[in-house]
């Protein structure tokens, strides 16, 4: 079920602000914010038996095979009913993985009612040769349920390396251009008009066409889902990463307002009362964002080759690869020196008559908006590093 239009919330966060009532405006920014984190997102993953539909659940949700709650892989068909995979850091986030088709004892066209179709965002095609019969036969049903539709041919690292071996002048680029080529055509030969195709290795997420597949996903869902997909994607692409900083960054006023709200109430300690859990729940949100959390970094070293403490080796920031405790969060801002001013000055300010709430919730306002942004990029650089040092050794295996 999609979340309403931001329109109504937001209008009742101005009416609440204008009304000077503080507490409500604060519970409705809590309920707008916990609305935007919770978007749900279905992704259903399918296609005939063997195509690699478990792996690439699997490597998206960046978790291996052996991992807790990873969708099993083999030569045999493993998914005999749609099976949801939650993702481990966004549970609003989930990619089903259906039953290969023609596997059920449903025909092709019967197949959509059996997997109840109507509760995903899009599906996503998988074969790891040329699409079939039955891969066409799904693209149609779906695409006359009014269901966005993707292609994606998998295990192209195989066929690489395979015409490598074959060719004596290889080039991976016309290798690439001549596989997708050879896809498009057999699909429109079946009936399928301008399909979209996209070459992915699940073991190689950073290369070949991942990227570019994400980019059309992102385009093609409504807006206030762009942000869910984003988050759930892992780091592979410095694209990606500019991309999850500017997301975190269009909340960062609405943070800032709640802060403001708070100091606008004349109780002692109030604000930063209101202030400390905020920023801790805001900078949690920035660490598993960009994968700097230690489950995700182990993953990461896991999947990359390169050492756990090598990727930490990157990391500059103090707020990564570590518990996020209010205490640490203010070590950090009172290195800013502007920032340490401003907090010296909110408490002393907010009890002068008559100019002293508005000056508190003005500086509260500053205080949060400037913290957030200073602290996002930070660990948006640390992202960075950690990714550079992933490509770069592997590049220089």
């Amino acid at each position: 079920m999609d979340t309403p239009h931001d329109d109504e919330p937001v209008e009742k966060i101005k009416e609440a602000l204008q009304n000077s009532n503080q507490a409500l405006a604060m519970e409705k920014i809590s309920e707008y914010l916990d609305r935007q984190n919770n978007i749900p997102l279905n992704i259903a993953i399918t296609g005939e038996t063997g195509s690699g539909k478990s792996t690439f659940v699997n490597r998206v949700r960046g978790i291996k095979e052996w991992d807790t709650g990873a969708a099993p892989t083999g030569v045999r068909e493993c998914t005999k009913v749609p099976t949801p995979y939650p993702h481990p850091k966004y549970p609003n986030v989930k990619l089903w993985d259906l039953p290969g088709v023609g596997t059920t004892n449903f025909p092709a066209d019967q197949y959509l009612k059996f997997v109840e179709f109507e509760k995903f965002d899009f599906f996503i095609i998988i074969s790891d040769t040329r699409f079939r019969e039955n891969d066409v036969k799904l693209a149609q049903g779906i695409q006359k349920m009014k269901k966005k539709f993707y292609f994606v041919r998998s295990k192209i690292d195989n066929d690489l390396r395979a015409q490598k071996l074959t060719q004596r002048e290889f080039s991976e680029t016309e290798t690439k251009e001549q596989i997708k080529e050879d896809c498009i055509q057999c699909l429109q030969e079946q009936g399928i008009q301008s399909p979209q195709v996209f070459l992915v290795s699940s073991f190689e997420l950073h290369l070949h066409d991942f990227s570019l597949l994400h980019a059309t996903l992102e385009r093609e869902l409504p807006e206030h889902k762009r942000n869910t997909l984003l988050f759930a994607m892992p780091n592979i692409s410095q694209e990606i990463i500019n991309k999850k900083k500017k997301a975190f960054q269009t909340n960062i006023k609405w943070y800032a307002v709640a802060s403001a709200a708070a100091a606008g109430v004349p109780i002692p300690g109030l604000s930063i009362a209101v202030d400390a859990p905020l920023l801790v729940g805001v900078v949690t949100q920035y660490v598993f964002g960009f994968g700097l959390d230690i489950p995700s970094l182990k993953r990461l070293a896991e999947s990359s080759g390169v050492p756990f403490d090598d990727l930490k080796g990157v990391i500059i920031s103090p707020l990564a690869a570590t518990k996020i405790t209010a205490e640490l969060i203010l070590k950090v801002l009172i290195q800013c020196a502007s920032t340490a001013a401003l907090l010296a000055a909110e408490e002393g300010v907010r009890f002068i008559p008559i100019i002293g709430i508005p000056a508190a919730m003005a500086l509260s306002f500053k205080i949060t908006s400037s913290a957030l942004n200073f602290i996002l990029n930070k660990l948006a650089d640390d992202a960075q590093r950690v990714f550079e040092k992933v490509l770069d050794c592997n590049t220089t295996e």
